[in-house]
């Protein structure tokens, strides 16, 4: 016997993070923005809910400081039912479960609300492959980050190339 433990604790966890139930609806809503992602003529039309991991890796930087730098995202996509449709990775690339795959360019960012939180970003889409629902889009906005920001401490010389994986949670905002 299936049970659906997993799918309805996925969903309680959604909405626990303020994904909201329309958020897969023809014209989802966006949050308030900073200023600094501008909001003038968004229009979204597809929203999901990422939760994986920020990749980073502890280098020395300036020849001097040790500290994690940004390697890259690896983070699932659902839906606002909690159906798996992509899946997010370096490039940054968002690839659907429909086989279409887009690349974006950070064009903005600002803080987020949240200390541990990654920035918010708007992206740009520099590239497309296939024909799915993710290829409609011009611009992505990663938006109600929680976690995935790097530690500040515990990259030092004997760490030198480790890797560090930090949860993080994230909506994304495909926009035309």
């Amino acid at each position: 016997m299936r049970t659906l433990w997993p799918s309805a604790l996925l969903l309680a966890s959604l909405v626990a993070l303020g994904f909201r139930a329309d958020a897969q609806t023809a014209n989802p809503t966006l949050p308030n923005l900073p200023p600094a992602l501008g909001a003038d003529n968004l229009k979204p039309y597809l929203a999901v809910y990422a939760k994986g991991v920020q990749i980073y890796v502890c280098n020395k930087v300036d020849g001097t400081n040790w500290t994690w730098t940004f390697k890259s995202p690896e983070a699932e996509l659902f839906d606002a039912n909690g159906t798996l449709v992509g899946r997010h990775y370096a490039g940054p690339s968002w690839a659907g479960t429909d086989r279409g795959t887009v690349v974006g360019a950070v064009t903005a960012s600002a803080d987020a609300p949240a200390a541990n939180a990654i920035a918010w970003l708007r992206l740009d889409v520099k590239s497309r492959e296939g024909t799915g629902v993710f290829t409609q889009a011009a611009r992505i906005l990663r938006v109600s980050t929680l976690g995935g920001k790097a530690p500040t401490a515990g990259c030092d010389e004997a760490r030198a190339g480790a890797e560090l994986r930090v949860p993080y949670t994230a909506t994304y905002y495909f926009v035309k």
